[in-house]
């Protein structure tokens, strides 16, 4: 089980990677034939705001998995060892219903977003907008996981110390 993760969070950061470069190469190579050669890539802008929008709900789903997330670890420091695998437990089942919801609201638009093309590429907006159901899976993959473990009792120091805010900046992996 644990390959698999590992071979799945290489394979998003694979894609984070190309998706930046391929931003940063369409950006930029417009611009430079826009002021250069007075010329442009006309699909050059749409393209790189759906690569964006990849890499932004890609990047979400690796941020949640390393702790990363913007959290409220003055009130969980505050509180002792119950109230703080209290608060991991509430956290993460709001967390898994998010990500259900994020899924859900995604095939009930997956028709509307079948339907749509882009103005420019002609690229069927469900290729866009259906990262959302990748993204929706694995938060509530990860939370649902997360939520056993602090249900059962079996979450580790080092994850409790991530949630908190607790964990030594060396190793930013779980």
């Amino acid at each position: 089980m644990a390959r698999i993760e590992a071979w799945l969070v290489r394979l998003a950061e694979t894609l984070l990677v190309l998706l930046l470069a391929g931003m940063v190469v369409m950006v930029f190579g417009n611009v430079v034939l826009r002021y250069g050669f007075n010329s442009g890539l006309n699909f050059s802008e749409e393209m790189s705001r759906y690569m964006f929008v990849w890499l932004t709900f890609i990047g979400a789903v690796l941020a949640y998995r390393e702790y990363a997330h913007v959290g409220v670890e003055t009130l969980v420091r505050l509180l002792g060892p119950v109230g703080r695998r209290i608060c991991l437990t509430l956290t993460n089942g709001i967390i898994l219903m998010c990500g259900v919801i994020l899924f859900w609201g995604t095939w009930k638009q997956h028709q509307i977003n079948a339907s749509m093309t882009a103005p420019v590429v002609g690229l069927s907006m469900i290729w866009v907008f259906g990262i959302t159901y990748v993204t929706g899976a694995a938060i509530a993959g990860i939370a649902l996981v997360r939520l056993i473990r602090a249900i059962t009792g079996t979450t580790t120091p080092e994850e409790m110390a991530r949630f908190t805010g607790e964990f030594d900046a060396e190793d930013p992996r779980p």
